[in-house]
């Protein structure tokens, strides 16, 4: 097991264990299917372990701005 998963740092770091499985997520898909390039340098490292790393040393983060989106409840809502 990656020993920073051990650790609730990462999910402070990222805001919750959702955001954060969903940042591991985006960043493997850029990695993988994109061909993006790592950030820090792979030593050896799985593309999981990479990933973890660069969310250590702030080199990726999640934008939770707002988006603008706004849910309209079509379904029986009241009018």
């Amino acid at each position: 097991m990656i020993e920073a998963l051990r650790s609730d740092e990462i999910i402070r770091k990222c805001g919750g264990r959702f955001k954060l499985t969903a940042l591991i997520q985006h960043r493997l898909r850029e990695l993988i299917v994109d061909g993006a390039r790592p950030l820090i340098e792979r030593d050896g490292r799985t593309d999981i372990e990479l990933i973890i790393e660069e969310i250590m040393q702030d080199k990726i983060t999640a934008d939770y701005t707002p988006s603008g989106y706004v849910f309209k409840q079509t379904i029986g809502a009241k009018k």
